[in-house]
């Protein structure tokens, strides 16, 4: 790993809020992910599985987590479980946890190696009732790969198929959406890294250059900051580009007189950054392009004020489609009359706004939590309001992250460029 660990402390605690939610006499066990096929003998980066590093800081493949905490054995109320490591594994693959390292690592007092769990497992499911177990059920999963935490409820319903079964995710969705202070610092740092790069891309533009290489800006000043690399895929959107909400080609020369739509962030121990920013190719906007940008910050620093503890997110988008509306109105996008005459279900702002206006933030990039939960202090959301103009080639996201704080929000990407009169200036200074 890049990052500098995080301590400790932070996974003692989530495992104890954790632990307070299971039904008496239950274990929870949870399994690090795959390391993803391609072809022939390739593999994709390994990626942790964001609820077993939640729970215990532990960033390495074949894991396996057990909490059990009404165990009769107090030494036996929490596992980690290894894969055992040798000499040709050291030379092949690099070093793995030792024993002593995951305990300072994750705060587990008691580790086995990965080949003791079937009978371990055996001897505490003998004394307990309910088995806890882990699923992925993010509302816009979409997934057709059968994963290792798959793989494994097979087995263990197969095995022991009358144990009562119970759901891990909406326990952890509910924790995982509040963050711990030492969270929002490591989110904070991923939002750093992202000031960065952009930075440093503001500089690089210019008539000519091509898409491809400003992701190559970014990804150097990410990985010499030690962040792992980009959170998600990068967008590097220019001219007709930026009304694609998802163009990740970032193939085509910028070209002078067009805009360049970012969708970037930088991850730092697990953590994410999720930006948006628009500026102009050749350093200046036209009247035209300002006029939509300064009407997407308006209703980006409005959707902010509404980031308040008791909000949610259905209320709070409708609240901002309405922003939205007079906005498109007096660009002359749309008419009075279109939005008298909108179906409630297909509002005519959706023609030139058509994605929501935040998601929660966090070791996921669409962090889980309930659309429906009220918005609490210790969240972070995005707001991130857009308008694409298809017709003229003209689209702008910006995109801040937002911690929810008892008398309203803190803005984590405050020091990064928004005003498009400071963008033009660091873009010709």
């Amino acid at each position: 790993m890049k990052y500098h660990p995080i301590n400790k402390d932070l996974f003692v605690k989530n495992r104890a809020k954790f632990s307070q939610r299971l039904k008496p006499n239950s274990v929870a066990i949870l399994n690090s992910s795959d390391i993803m096929p391609t072809t022939a003998d390739g593999t994709l980066p390994f990626k942790q599985d964001a609820n077993l590093f939640y729970l215990s800081s532990i960033d390495q493949e074949e894991s396996i987590l057990l909490i059990a905490p009404d165990f009769p054995n107090e030494s036996m109320r929490e596992i980690l479980f290894l894969r055992r490591t040798n000499e040709d594994i050291a030379i092949w693959e690099g070093h793995k946890y030792t024993k002593e390292e995951a305990i300072e690592a994750s705060g587990v007092q008691h580790i086995l190696w990965l080949d003791s769990f079937e009978s371990t497992l055996n001897t505490i499911l003998a004394e307990t009732e309910n088995i806890y177990l882990d699923s992925n059920e993010h509302i816009r999963n979409a997934s057709s790969v059968e994963t290792r935490t798959a793989r494994f409820t097979k087995w263990c319903k197969a095995v022991y198929p009358l144990h009562r079964y119970e759901r891990i995710a909406p326990l952890l969705t509910d924790l995982r959406c509040i963050k711990e202070p030492e969270e929002i610092k490591q989110i904070q740092h991923a939002c750093d890294i992202t000031e960065k790069g952009f930075r440093r891309i503001l500089e690089f533009t210019k008539p000519g250059v091509w898409e491809y290489e400003i992701e190559a800006e970014y990804i150097y000043e990410f990985l010499r900051n030690r962040a792992t690399g980009f959170g998600y895929e990068p967008i590097i959107a220019s001219g007709a580009n930026s009304c694609v909400l998802h163009y990740v080609e970032n193939n085509k020369q910028c070209k002078d007189g067009d805009l360049i739509l970012f969708d970037v962030g930088a991850e730092y121990a697990n953590y994410n950054a999720d930006m948006s920013r628009t500026i102009p190719v050749n350093g200046k906007f036209s009247k035209r392009q300002k006029d939509i940008y300064n009407a997407v910050l308006r209703v980006k620093n409005a959707a902010t004020e509404m980031l308040v503890p008791g909000n949610a997110i259905p209320e709070y988008h409708k609240e901002v489609g309405k922003l939205m509306e007079s906005e498109l109105i007096a660009l002359g996008l749309l008419r009075k009359s279109d939005v008298e005459k909108q179906d409630p279900n297909n509002p005519a702002y959706k023609r030139y706004f058509m994605h929501g206006t935040s998601h929660h933030l966090g070791i996921n990039v669409h962090d889980v939590a309930s659309i429906y939960k009220k918005f609490e202090p210790g969240m972070v959301l995005t707001v991130e309001p857009g308008i694409y103009v298809r017709e003229e080639g003209i689209g702008v996201r910006i995109e801040d992250n937002i911690l929810i704080t008892e008398t309203g929000q803190k803005n984590l990407m405050k020091n990064i460029p928004v005003h498009a009169d400071e963008i033009e200036s660091l873009m010709n200074s």
